[in-house]
């Protein structure tokens, strides 16, 4: 279950980091907390324009992670709230989760949809 405080803060504008592993190390692609939609079994759907490396290291090692947060979300300590989302991931390119995002975004080449397995307020 996504934590209603992460609802907040996918609500709110702020940048996202998506963090794969690659042969040569991590290697990290941004996007925008606005960009991503929820789906009704709580996957995450991210537009993807480029994005051509991440999706190279996910074919080989679908294990992402994936850090979120704004400051207009009251945090632990004040404003501010941030996750750390573990996860993995799959690029779509075709059928009714690709249609959904390429309704919003008419650049989009695939949709990234992430499994959430664990996700950790850090802020």
């Amino acid at each position: 279950m996504i934590p209603d405080k992460m609802m907040q803060i996918l609500k709110c504008e702020g940048v996202v980091a998506i963090v794969t592993m690659g042969g040569d190390g991590p290697h990290v692609v941004n996007t925008w907390n606005s960009y991503i939609d929820v789906t009704r079994d709580e996957h995450l759907l991210i537009p993807v324009g480029g994005m051509i490396r991440t999706e190279a290291n996910v074919e080989k090692n679908n294990n992402i992670l994936l850090t979120l947060g704004s400051r207009e979300v009251q945090g632990f300590r004040g404003p501010g709230a941030g996750f750390l989302i573990k996860g993995t991931a799959t690029f779509i390119k075709s059928g009714g989760q690709f249609d959904i995002v390429k309704k919003r975004f008419s650049w989009v080449r695939a949709a990234m949809e992430i499994t959430i397995l664990s996700a950790t307020q850090t802020l």
